[in-house]
């Protein structure tokens, strides 16, 4: 078993990834950018019927309409089981880190209750889209160690499964839930049935705050659950900057999601494995390379193998983060101008850091040839009052030359797992054709 870090070393290293996240802030600040999240309200009738909002609709069905990545945030304070490391209230990188985060879902970190400030706010967003648009909202599970103990001190946030479920389930018409649960764990399988059984849509791991090595043996038969029930796994790949979570960075090397893939598991790469650098394990030299172009390496050996029956391709990847300012213009460019990824792509948000103000650069955008300059101003003004609904209309109004995002992208439907469906909720994703 691998040592893991003591309290001082996440205290250390907490630091000094709080840095790293703030140096990404930073990559946003073009002079037009606020530093903090305005949290206007609602979208002024002007802004909501402007010209760009309506067509940024168009063409696409309302009860299609999903967004494959956001992410539910507590502190346990309504008795929801949900809590973020104790280091976040007295680390200063910390203490920073989390009331940026609060800001970028406009809770107050002196509110009633975190738990259902956060709620609240993102029912309020949601409101601005049309009936039948649905948000996908992940459950966080605990890092384990090696020997699959919970370990608390290298937990940054946890949100539980019940609590997901339950918030899910008093939206039915705007909400999936998506469980997390750590393959090391003793009860793993059964929770993982407990989760299909109640209708989840997916499952999520973020391995490298987790500590889940895609390799390992216990992760076979969670597998082999998954790729019966069709169920898709959600796996973080790529740097990782706001959950440091138990630091093991090589776990999202976009190489790993290979042995899933291979298991007959549907696995939607989160970002693209858009940030960040991970080893080339191809090669003898094991030299670093930027992760987004070993996530291209694996949608390569993708492209010539057979789709799931009925089912569409079994490697997919959200855009959730993608264009935020820390990411490398080429990677943009890839993603809206590469046709062939198109059919791959799903519409994510990574909610709630499109409220992080910084995070995002619409000059740096328009400098790529990517965002025409007309559309800033509109942007702005929905960026003020609505994060998600400014993400959605932003990846809509990008483009790159003749080639934009098509609406395949913003598309996708929630299937029941191979089985009656015995609750509201649902639980595998498909492309719709």
């Amino acid at each position: 078993m691998r040592p893991g870090p003591s309290r001082r070393h996440f205290l250390c290293c907490g630091a000094a990834l709080g840095a790293g996240l703030f140096s990404s802030l930073l990559a946003g600040c073009d002079g037009d950018t606020p530093l903090t999240n305005p949290c206007a309200g609602t979208l002024p009738r002007e802004v909501a019927q402007h010209d760009r909002v309506l067509a940024a609709f168009a063409g696409i069905a309302a009860h299609r309409l999903v967004d494959t990545h956001a992410h539910l945030l507590g502190t346990g304070d309504s008795g929801s089981g949900c809590s973020v490391h104790p280091n976040m209230g007295y680390n200063p990188f910390e203490m920073l880190r989390k009331r940026a985060i609060l800001n970028a879902a406009c809770v107050s970190g002196d509110a009633p209750s975190v738990d259902r400030a956060y709620v609240e706010r993102l029912s309020q967003l949601m409101a601005d889209f049309p009936a039948g648009a649905r948000w996908w909202l992940f459950a966080f599970e605990h890092a384990h160690a090696d020997d699959g103990r919970v370990e608390p001190d290298w937990t940054t946030i946890h949100v539980p499964d019940a609590y997901t479920r339950e918030v899910c389930a008093a939206q039915p018409q705007r909400l999936n839930w998506v469980a997390s649960i750590h393959p090391y764990a003793t009860d793993a399988l059964s929770r993982l049935d407990a989760a299909i059984a109640a209708g989840a849509t997916g499952l999520k791991w973020l391995p490298s705050a987790m500590n889940i090595d895609l390799r390992d043996k216990r992760c076979k038969p969670v597998y082999e659950r998954l790729a019966a029930s069709g169920m898709p796994l959600i796996v973080h790949c790529g740097e990782e900057k706001a959950v440091p979570g138990a630091r093991m960075h090589e776990l999202v090397n976009p190489l790993l999601v290979r042995v899933p893939l291979a298991a007959g598991v549907r696995t939607i790469v989160a970002h693209c494995a858009s940030l960040g650098h991970a080893a080339d394990t191809d090669k003898p030299s094991r030299r670093d390379t930027a992760a987004f172009d070993l996530f291209m390496r694996v949608v390569g050996e993708a492209d010539g193998q057979a789709v799931d029956a009925g089912r569409g391709p079994r490697l997919l990847a959200d855009i959730s983060a993608v264009f935020q300012a820390n990411r490398e213009p080429k990677v943009w460019q890839a993603v809206v101008g590469d046709a062939t990824l198109h059919g791959r792509l799903l519409h994510g948000s990574d909610y709630p850091l499109p409220g992080l103000m910084p995070l995002f650069s619409l000059r740096k955008l328009q400098g790529a040839g990517l965002l025409d300059p007309a559309a800033i101003p509109t942007l702005n003004a929905i960026r003020r009052h609505n994060p998600l609904m400014f993400d959605f209309v932003l990846k809509r109004n990008l483009r790159l030359g003749s080639q934009s995002l098509p609406t395949s992208v913003f598309e996708a439907q929630a299937l029941g797992p191979a089985r009656s469906a015995r609750s509201s909720q649902t639980a595998s994703v498909t492309r719709l054709t």
